[in-house]
C-alpha cells in the first residue's frame, strides 16, 4: 500500500521511525494508503533545509520569484484534474467543491505573481536638505504553516505563495486525514523551478510539529483550526518571538428580514449550511430570522429541499453529481451526530433528521443527512458552539435589533450575513455586525485573493490576516532607510532629535 512521504530538500522521502497512519476515504470508509509520521528529528531537518535555502532565495529577483509562480499556477491548471481528485479521495467532498477549491487557492497564487509592485516599498526625496527616505520590504526568513483538513489545498496556498513570493522559505505541517494534496503541490512547485529547501512539507504528530511554535530559526507562525488550538498557538509561538496568524473556530449566521426574497435565500442557506457537508469555518450554520411568519415560509421551503439533498461520493460515476458527500472521519462523523442528539435534548426543533442516513453501496461510509432544528436559542450548545457538519438552525427572533445584538453577543465573528431588500438595513448591518467578513445577500462572503480573509473575536488570534496586503505584510518587515550623498556632510556633532529640515 502506497505511503504518503515527507518533501524535505526537495526529494520525497519517510521516516525513519517506520510509523505511519492510515488515510481513510470517507465515502468508503476503507483505507486508501497511508502516511509516514516524522520524529521530531526529521521536523528539525525541514527546518534545516529551509534555513539553509534562505539566502540564496531570499537574494533572488522578485521578478525572477514571480516567474517561478507563474510557472507554478500553469502547472496547477495542467494537474487541477488530477489535485481535485486526490482532494475528493482523502477528504470526501464533491468533486465540483474540490475544482473550486483549487480555483480559489489559484487566485491566491495569480495575486502572488504580481509580487514586484506589492514590495516596491516608498520612497520621499528631499525629506530634509539632500536628504531622501525609503523603505524597503525584506523577507522574515523561515516561515511555518499549518493547516487544516477541510481546505488540503487552498489553505495552504492561502499561505505559501504569498510567503514564497516575498523570500521566505516555508515549512508546511498538513494535516494527517488529507496528507496527499501539499506533497503534490511540492511536486510542483519543484517542477515550475523552486529551488530545493525552499518549500518542504513535513507530516507528524502534533508533539513534533510543537518544535515550529519554538524553533529560534521559525520567524513566524501561520495557522488554520479550532479557536482553542489557535489560542495555544498564538500565545506559544508569540512567547518565542515569533510573528503568527491563528485562525480559529466559527459560528457564522445570517439574518433574514421579513423582505427578503424568500426563494434565493433559501437557495443561499442550503449551499452556505450543506455545502462540503457543513466543513468550513466559513459555513453558515444559523439563520436568524425575523418574525414568526418569515420563519415558518422559510422553514416550509427548506424543508423538502434538505431532505431531498443527493448525498453520496464526491466522484460519481455516471448520473448527476452528488450535492454532498461524506464528513472526513468517522471521529467527525460521531461527534456531529452527538450535536444532533443534544440538540434534541435542549428542546430545539428537530425539523429534519440526518441521523442513521445510508448511502447505497457504502455502508460503512461517514455519512451524515442534511439536518434542521427550528427554535434554537442562543442558550443552547447546538447555537454556541462550531458542529462543523450538515446541521442548519434557525433562530427566531422580533425585529432587526434583537437579531443583531444576537449575532453579535456570539463570541466568533468569522463571517455573517444579511438577507434582505432593504438598502438601509444592509449598510447599518454592515457597520454593526461585528465580523470580520460580511456578507449582504452573499451566504458565504470569502473574499477574493487581492482582499484579506480573517474574523473578528475569538475567530483569530493575531493582527495581520491572510492573502491580500495583510498577506504582504504578514510575511516581510519593513526598514525605512535616511540617506545623504551630497557635498554637504556633517561636520558637527549633533546630540538633539534630528529635525532635518
Amino acid at each position: 500500500m502506497e505511503t504518503v512521504g515527507n518533501f524535505i530538500g526537495g526529494q520525497v522521502c519517510l521516516s525513519s521511525s517506520n510509523q505511519t497512519a492510515d488515510v481513510h476515504n470517507p465515502a468508503t470508509g476503507q483505507v486508501e494508503r497511508r502516511v509516514t509520521q516524522s520524529t521530531a528529528a526529521e521536523v528539525k531537518q525541514a527546518i534545516d533545509a529551509a534555513h539553509q535555502a534562505f539566502t540564496p532565495w531570499s537574494r533572488t529577483t522578485p521578478l525572477r520569484r514571480a516567474r517561478i509562480m507563474f510557472n507554478f499556477k500553469a502547472l496547477l491548471e495542467q494537474h487541477r484534474e488530477e489535485l481535485a481528485r486526490l482532494i475528493v479521495n482523502e477528504h470526501g467532498k464533491v468533486y465540483s467543491d474540490a475544482l473550486g477549491e483549487l480555483t480559489r487557492g489559484m487566485e491566491v497564487v495569480e495575486f502572488a505573481c504580481g509580487i514586484p509592485h506589492l514590495i516596491k516599498g516608498e520612497y520621499s526625496a528631499d525629506v530634509g536638505t539632500d536628504i531622501d527616505s525609503f523603505s524597503l520590504m525584506q523577507p522574515l526568513g523561515v516561515v511555518a504553516g499549518i493547516t487544516p483538513f477541510n481546505f488540503p489545498a487552498m489553505v495552504p496556498m492561502w499561505m505559501f505563495p504569498i510567503a514564497l513570493v516575498c523570500g521566505n522559505t516555508f515549512v508546511l505541517k498538513p494535516p494527517a486525514l488529507v496528507p496527499s494534496a501539499s506533497v503534490r503541490l511540492a511536486q510542483l512547485l519543484k517542477e515550475a523551478g523552486l529551488p530545493d529547501g525552499v518549500f518542504n512539507v513535513v507530516h507528524c504528530a502534533n508533539e513534533e510539529a510543537a518544535l515550529l511554535c519554538t524553533d529560534p530559526r521559525i520567524q513566524a507562525v501561520s495557522f488554520v483550526g479550532s479557536s482553542s488550538v489557535a489560542e495555544h498557538i498564538y500565545t506559544t509561538a508569540s512567547a518565542h518571538g515569533k510573528r503568527v496568524q491563528a485562525f480559529g473556530a466559527a459560528k457564522n449566521q445570517a439574518i433574514v428580514m421579513p423582505d427578503a426574497d424568500l426563494d434565493a435565500t433559501v437557495n443561499a442557506l442550503m449551499g452556505g449550511a450543506f455545502g462540503s457537508a457543513g466543513e468550513r469555518c466559513m459555513a453558515l450554520p444559523v439563520a436568524v430570522v425575523v418574525g414568526d411568519g418569515t420563519a415558518d415560509k422559510l422553514i416550509a421551503k427548506l424543508k423538502p429541499l434538505i431532505a431531498q439533498l443527493r448525498i453520496g461520493p464526491g466522484m460519481q460515476q455516471g448520473g448527476e453529481e452528488n450535492e454532498m458527500g461524506p464528513l472526513i472521519s468517522a471521529a467527525h462523523q460521531k461527534k456531529v451526530l452527538g450535536y444532533i442528539d443534544l440538540g434534541v435534548e435542549e428542546g430545539a426543533t428537530l425539523v429534519v433528521d440526518g441521523r442513521h442516513y445510508q448511502v447505497p453501496g457504502c455502508p460503512q461510509g461517514y455519512y451524515v443527512g442534511g439536518t434542521l432544528f427550528d427554535n434554537v436559542t442562543p442558550d443552547m450548545r447546538i447555537y454556541r458552539e462550531e458542529i462543523f457538519g450538515p446541521v442548519l438552525g434557525i433562530v427566531r427572533v422580533p425585529d432587526y435589533k434583537t437579531a443583531i445584538d444576537t449575532v453579535n453577543g456570539h463570541e466568533f465573528g468569522n463571517g455573517s450575513a444579511i438577507f434582505t431588500r432593504n438598502g438601509h438595513y444592509a449598510r447599518q448591518f454592515v457597520y454593526e455586525v461585528q465580523a470580520g467578513m460580511v456578507g449582504v445577500n452573499v451566504p458565504v462572503p470569502v473574499p477574493t485573493a487581492f482582499h484579506s480573509f480573517g474574523g473578528w473575536k475569538r475567530s483569530v488570534f493575531g493582527a495581520l490576516n491572510v492573502h491580500g496586503t495583510d498577506g504582504v505584510r504578514f510575511y516581510t518587515r519593513m526598514k525605512t532607510a535616511t540617506a545623504r550623498w551630497p557635498t554637504g556632510q556633517q561636520t558637527v556633532s549633533e546630540y538633539s532629535m534630528p529635525t532635518l529640515g
